[in-house]
This record gives C-alpha cells, sequence and structure tokens, in this order.
C-alpha cells in the first residue's frame, strides 16, 4: 500500500509525483506531518458534544484555496512529521482523554499510512468513530480504500463551479470530483445515526462556508446537495469565514459575509427543504475558531 507514495495519485490532481523524494503537488512527502493534536470544542453539536472532538489536524493540503483559515499549517507546511507507529499512540491518547472521535483535519495525502495507524491503535483498542474531515477535493479510488476505517465523513462542498474552484483553489476539477466522492462516502456509513447522547455514531455531514459576494454559489452548492443528497447526508452551513492566507489579493472577498447575505442563503435552504443539519450563527469573532497551531501533543 505504501507504494502509493511512488507515484501519487491519491486526490484529483493526480500529479504522478514520486514523494518518497520531493513533495507532491499538495507540498506533502510520504512522511506523515502533524500540527496539532487536541481537544475541540467547536465542531457541530453531533460532533463535538459536551467531550469534545480529537482533533489530528495534518500539514499541507491537496486543494490550496487562497482564503484558507488554517495557512500556517495548509500552504506553510508548519508542523512535525512523526512515524504511522506514532499516529497510533495518539488516536489511543486521544480516546483516553474522553473525546467522543478521532477527527482527521485535511487528511487525504496521508490516507495509506492514517489507514494503517488506524489498524495497530485498533489492535490496541481503539473503539470511537473515527472522522474524516476534508475538503471534498478526492478521488472515490482513495475514498474506496477507506470503507471499514472511517465511521463519519465531513466532506467540504464548497463550489458549484469549476470557475470559482480554478480562480480561488487552482483546480478546474472540483465539482466533478466532490460529487461522486460523497456519493461514495454515504454508501459506505449510510444514513446518518446517533447513540443516546446525540452523538453521531456513524454518516456524512456536508459543510459549505458561505464566502463574501458568493451568495450565488452557495445557492449552486445547496441546489446540488439537495438534488444529489437530500435525506442521505446532515448540512453544515457555516458563516466563519474571515479574510485570511492571500484573501487580500482578491477584493471581492478581503471582508467577512454580511447579515444580509448569510440571511438570503439560510432562507434558500429552508426553500428547498434542506432542514436536516445545522446553520453557524453569523459571528463577530470568527478568528477565535482557527486553533493555535503549537504542536500541543504530537
Amino acid at each position: 500500500m505504501m507504494n502509493e507514495y511512488k507515484k501519487c495519485m491519491m486526490c484529483p490532481r493526480r500529479c504522478g509525483v514520486d514523494r518518497t523524494k520531493r513533495a507532491g503537488a499538495c507540498n506533502a512527502t510520504d512522511k506523515i506531518k502533524v500540527a496539532l493534536v487536541s481537544v475541540h470544542n467547536f465542531e457541530e453539536p453531533c460532533i463535538s458534544g459536551k467531550e469534545g472532538s480529537g482533533t489530528v489536524f495534518f500539514s499541507n493540503c491537496n486543494l490550496r484555496c487562497v482564503y484558507c483559515q488554517n495557512f500556517h499549517i495548509s500552504r506553510d507546511g508548519y508542523g512535525k512529521e512523526i512515524t504511522i507507529n506514532r499516529l497510533a499512540e495518539i488516536f489511543i491518547e486521544q480516546q483516553k482523554r474522553g473525546v467522543n472521535n478521532i477527527n482527521l483535519v485535511t487528511p487525504t495525502m496521508y490516507v495509506d499510512s492514517i489507514i494503517e495507524a488506524i489498524k495497530i491503535a485498533r489492535d490496541n483498542g481503539l473503539k470511537i468513530p473515527i472522522v474524516y474531515n476534508s475538503s471534498g477535493y478526492e478521488n472515490i479510488e482513495t475514498i474506496k480504500k477507506l470503507n471499514g476505517y472511517i465511521d463519519i465523513y465531513l466532506p467540504d462542498f464548497k463550489y458549484a463551479t469549476d470557475r470559482l474552484a480554478l480562480k480561488y483553489s487552482g483546480v478546474n476539477n472540483y465539482t466533478s470530483s466532490v460529487i461522486p466522492a460523497i456519493y461514495e462516502m454515504i454508501s459506505q456509513v449510510g444514513s446518518p445515526q446517533f447513540d443516546d447522547r446525540g452523538i453521531l455514531k456513524k454518516g456524512v455531514i456536508i459543510r459549505h462556508m458561505v464566502l463574501p459576494n458568493n451568495v450565488l454559489n452557495s445557492k449552486m452548492v445547496l441546489k446540488k446537495i439537495a438534488k444529489n443528497y437530500k435525506g442521505k447526508a446532515l448540512i453544515s452551513v457555516m458563516a466563519q469565514y474571515f479574510p485570511s492566507g492571500n484573501a487580500n489579493k482578491y477584493p471581492e472577498i478581503n471582508r467577512k459575509v454580511s447579515k444580509k447575505e448569510f440571511l438570503e442563503v439560510e432562507e434558500y435552504l429552508y426553500s428547498i427543504g434542506l432542514e436536516n443539519g445545522y446553520i453557524q450563527e453569523l459571528g463577530e469573532h470568527e478568528e477565535e475558531y482557527v486553533p493555535d497551531f503549537n504542536l500541543d501533543n504530537v
């Protein structure tokens, strides 16, 4: 399985780079790189609950959005290289902290290594659900590998057209990749299942973050979600955008989302019958959702 790194086709970029010798288009090599291991309390209520979600933030990213709020680790590559055995230990340590799940944040580049770490951790008593928290820019072949290892999928659905995907994330095949990838995720884990505390045990939550001056994109994304996945997955509409990374080079997104914009998206959500899920409140201090990537517990 680890030979996959020698001609990497893990994500829809299919860069074919030998990551054992140099970094791929995602800026990742074959070594796992992690920036933070934490107990996160700001995911959706059915993910974090009272106990928190056991996040593992991986460094680098295959999508490379200009406005990324985790720019320091996704684009700058800040983090610490660890072994597969150490990653397995981290999973067990998170479980001992009493978290609801193991939350793999931006894991796509390291899927083969993560699978091996999950095997080791399960042999050593890992029992809590595992969350695959990604940009949605995925190959079906990669997602199929995860069947039986992932309990909850938490993909983004960022763009309805590749015009925006190319402009803000540098790829021209986002939409054609995300739609079948989410179908595969749903086929693996089925409809949402909760425990007696209301914590998600299995299922898919599709996230969409509203961008300023892009209400039409949000409406089109929600329409695609309703058409393809209504009743099969939860939806989470997010209001936490703030200019970050290189967003200042794009005047139209170099501000926060307005109340008028977000209300228009929210009203459209209900008008097409997407009622199962979450709508984030529009706040004033969205920056507080961004963790301090300080290598804690790595």
